[in-house]
């Protein structure tokens, strides 16, 4: 299957209903790690608020509790210690996507709550990133709980852990054509862990397990390298998350993640920091001549 460039012009609208309340527009769960640790599950949370999804809760720890109430405010805040606090979360029938990963921890009891996460996720979509990405290499029964329902958002190096084969061949010298690309490595990968995997980078790819492969070239006019800062890859994955819970595809709302990601900080120009990118939201939805 052809790739093709990531586009507003073939993307669902991404404009909202005039009628609806939040919870038609879905309600985000948002994981965080332990005190001191929440701020890169807050930054997910900010986007997946911003990018229009209806209702955002942080799940966090007691112990972080006092410090995540002092930083929030349109964003909700509940207690999740154990996979039992998870479970109750969720059974909740507005709850439309949960977000895993942001600094959440490499424990066990982390590792636990992944699983938790990935067996009740039957009708909720996940997007799982950074520290649920090492859990889901190091642990092969948790890989094997992945649903068609989530998105996986690794940077290079987490790509190969989890697909060190496919790693080995994108990296290795061509010695006869075609070559592998990146778009093929991507496209395999999807295929072969069951979920869309999108390869974060200048040129992020996306691809399903079907074969759907989209390609959001953040280069020449559109290059951003300020987008290369702690915490940018934390609100990509709140603001996937957001779409998710919105209804979009896995496929769609990776692609209108990846594109927003960086025309928001094309926006904001040189000396953009992490906490600038969902601010900048507002600008960008209402340069797609749409309704937001």
């Amino acid at each position: 299957m052809i790739a093709r460039l990531v586009d507003p012009a073939w993307l669902p609208t991404i404009g909202k209903a005039r009628d609806a309340h939040k919870y038609q527009h879905g309600h985000a769960l948002v994981l965080a790690g332990g005190p001191g640790q929440g701020g890169a599950a807050r930054l997910a949370a900010r986007a997946a608020l911003r990018v229009g999804a209806g209702a955002v809760t942080l799940l966090c720890p007691q112990t972080a509790m006092v410090e995540n109430a002092a930083r929030l405010d349109a964003i909700m805040l509940s207690v999740c210690d154990r996979p039992h606090d998870l479970a109750s979360k969720m059974a909740d029938p507005r709850v439309t996507a949960l977000c895993l990963g942001p600094a959440m921890g490499l424990g066990l009891g982390k590792a636990e709550l992944l699983g938790a996460a990935l067996a009740l996720a039957k009708d909720t979509a996940i997007v799982l990133d950074a520290d649920a990405l090492t859990h889901l290499a190091r642990n092969p029964s948790l890989r094997a709980a992945i649903r068609v329902n989530t998105v996986l958002t690794p940077h290079a190096g987490e790509f190969a852990r989890l697909f060190p084969n496919i790693a080995a061949e994108l990296a290795a010298p061509p010695l006869r054509g075609p070559a592998f690309s990146k778009l093929d490595a991507v496209r395999v990968a999807a295929e072969q862990i069951g979920c869309t995997v999108l390869l974060k980078g200048a040129d992020t790819v996306i691809a399903t397990p079907d074969g759907q492969v989209a390609l959001n070239a953040a280069c020449y006019h559109r290059a951003v390298p300020w987008l290369a800062t702690a915490g940018a890859g934390d609100v990509l994955a709140g603001l996937i998350c957001g779409l998710l819970a919105r209804g979009f595809s896995p496929f769609h709302a990776a692609c209108w993640g990846a594109w927003l990601h960086a025309e928001s900080a094309r926006c904001f120009g040189p000396g953009l920091i992490a906490e600038d990118l969902p601010e900048m939201l507002p600008k960008v939805l209402a340069q797609l001549t749409v309704r937001v």
